[in-house]
């Protein structure tokens, strides 16, 4: 792989207008990018196991467990509306 491109095939594909400065400016940072990518290619990953992530992701999750909860009484002293032994909502939709 060349790190040669042409910066304004490049724009045109990014649908970007650059002044001469940027194109500049960007052309050196692209080739700079590019040139690491091809460094990258360089180095041998034959005893290397391909996998998605860096490292391993661990679920955060805690496992789904059942715990006592509050008694049903004491959940509803706090209700600002109740009635049938639920808590009334004002009506949100129409």
């Amino acid at each position: 792989m060349s790190a040669d491109f042409d910066i304004h095939y490049v724009a045109n594909l990014a649908r970007i207008a650059l002044t001469p400065e940027e194109e500049a400016k960007l052309g050196s940072q692209l080739g700079g990018v590019l040139q690491y990518i091809e460094k990258l290619g360089e180095l041998d990953v034959s005893n290397v196991e391909p996998t998605a992530h860096s490292f391993p992701l661990v679920n955060v999750v805690r496992p789904d467990e059942v715990r006592p909860s509050l008694p049903h009484d004491d959940a509803m002293k706090n209700a600002p509306s109740k009635g049938g032994g639920l808590f009334l909502v004002p009506k949100i939709v129409e």
